[in-house]
């Protein structure tokens, strides 16, 4: 394999001689520049695997640097190096194009795998005709386009990304659309939902703890953070975060350094930061439930996801992928969509999105009969959106409402209700196991007669047998 060569553009010789050190010791070749203009006549004169430049240089500075290397040599991933806690200079140079910066005084380690991840950055894909691939993003509409784009471009970076957009409109398949296309794709994707942590557990969670630190600290744990490293951490719904905990965060991100619960070691950490919520983060900073400064931090790069009605175009082609994955999922055949009911589905203004869509076509699919899914199964006014779990509760239209064997038509009322919304799922669902076998035994387990007796088609008390776990 051929040697790479490096860049490093530094005025202070002490400076260059470490990093011509640390990096030949890589196998890497080097060249130095003590200023910008040295730096652009090397440029000129040969190709370049990586760039490494001080942030301040005699005749100019690291971002004019940074930006004509972006402009003239998009290919070449440049990082910056910044004085210790200027985590202003370190987001300018993110914004002007570098792929990721190192602090003063050079932790050694961190160095090297910054350079081992420049170096494993792989040229855009153009094969879709010039436009970056991001093969689990569908859609041919324009503003699908720009995404994919802009994710192929900022997947070569390690600037925080905070990824916008309404719920439900594919904002974690967006981060980890970033993360697979990246240098990190064979690392950890770890995605984290605020919102679900118990801010009492919040730091543990987060950073880790040690034996003993705390009571039921029965051992070490390692926390998000490390089981992150060398990959990325996506904090979902980053909104939800408590106050304490933004500033311990924001500690974590400007130092590149955890510590756990119990210790008073901190522990590099190499993680790649993106966030979303379906919050107006600056609204939230405003109202001062999000610090302002961690808003910077993760706002590094924003990019918003579109929501669905503003991409109706995609509507069939999604809707197409999102059956045939249904029908894998439970392992039957595929339905068709009639004209008028993807004319429906065109027509609709989808306020919960790509989720929403697949919760239509999934309680759908349970509703057809003969492979075909038609308006009246897609029951998309607002009186008939039933949740995915109340399927089985909403008798088929040509179901005999009157039918004394359905036992759907005559649901026990609970006695005691669960105190949480998981308990609650599990309850129903229990209910829901006892109203099915009770009709399977009634007809000797005969399938087609016990869908029958529950007021529903064949294809639905298949697809229920499947996700409760009776087959």
């Amino acid at each position: 394999m051929a040697s790479k060569t490096a860049l490093i553009v530094d005025d202070e010789p002490d400076i260059r001689e470490l990093l011509e050190i640390t990096l030949g010791r890589m196998n890497i070749e080097t060249r130095a520049a003590a200023d910008v203009t040295q730096a652009r006549k090397l440029l000129s004169e040969q190709s370049f695997d990586f760039c490494l430049t001080d942030m301040r240089l005699p005749d100019g500075n690291g971002i004019d640097l940074v930006k004509h290397i972006t402009t003239e040599h998009p290919q070449v991933p440049v990082a910056m190096i910044t004085a210790h806690g200027n985590m202003e200079s370190a987001v300018e140079a993110l914004k002007a194009g570098a792929f990721d910066f190192v602090s003063k005084p050079i932790h050694l380690e961190l160095l090297r795998k910054l350079v081992d991840t420049a170096l494993n950055l792989k040229p855009l894909d153009t094969a879709r005709g010039g436009e970056p691939s991001a093969p689990t993003l569908l859609g041919d509409t324009e503003a699908m386009k720009l995404l994919r784009k802009q994710i192929a471009k900022l997947a070569r970076s390690q600037a925080p990304i905070y990824i916008s957009g309404e719920s439900g409109s594919g904002k974690e398949l967006v981060a980890r659309s970033i993360h697979d296309l990246g240098p990190h794709r064979d690392a950890p994707f770890i995605p984290v939902n605020c919102g679900a942590i118990p801010s009492e557990l919040m730091e543990s969670e987060f950073f880790g703890h040690k034996k003993g630190s705390f009571t039921g600290a029965a051992s070490d744990k390692e926390g998000l953070f490390q089981a992150a490293n060398g990959g990325t951490l996506f904090l979902d719904e980053v909104a939800d975060l408590p106050l304490p905990m933004q500033v311990k965060l924001l500690r974590a991100i400007q130092e590149k350094a955890v510590r756990a619960v119990g210790s008073q070691q901190e522990l590099p950490v190499d993680v790649r930061i993106l966030s979303a919520t379906h919050k107006d983060l600056a609204k939230e900073v405003e109202k001062g439930t999000f610090r302002q400064d961690l808003y910077y931090r993760i706002n590094v790069i924003e990019l918003n996801v579109p929501s669905l009605r503003d991409r109706k175009a995609d509507i069939p082609v999604l809707a197409e992928h999102l059956l045939a994955k249904i029908a894998k999922d439970y392992e039957l055949p595929t339905p068709t969509i009639a004209d008028d009911a993807m004319a429906s589905l065109c027509d609709y203004s989808f306020p919960g999105n790509v989720r929403e869509l697949e919760n239509v076509l999934e309680r759908a699919f349970t509703l057809c009969e003969d492979d075909i899914i038609k308006v009246e199964d897609l029951s998309l006014s607002p009186a008939a959106k039933i949740p995915t779990q109340a399927v089985m509760a909403q008798d088929d239209d040509d179901a005999d409402e009157d039918d004394e064997g359905s036992a759907y038509n005559r649901p026990t009322p609970p006695t005691t209700l669960p105190e949480d919304a998981d308990s609650l799922e599990s309850y129903l669902e229990d209910i829901e196991k006892n109203v099915i076998v009770e009709a399977l035994e009634s007809t000797k387990w005969n399938k087609t007669a016990a869908a029958k007796k529950l007021g529903i088609t064949f294809r639905a008390l298949r697809y229920r047998l499947k996700k409760l776990g009776l087959e």
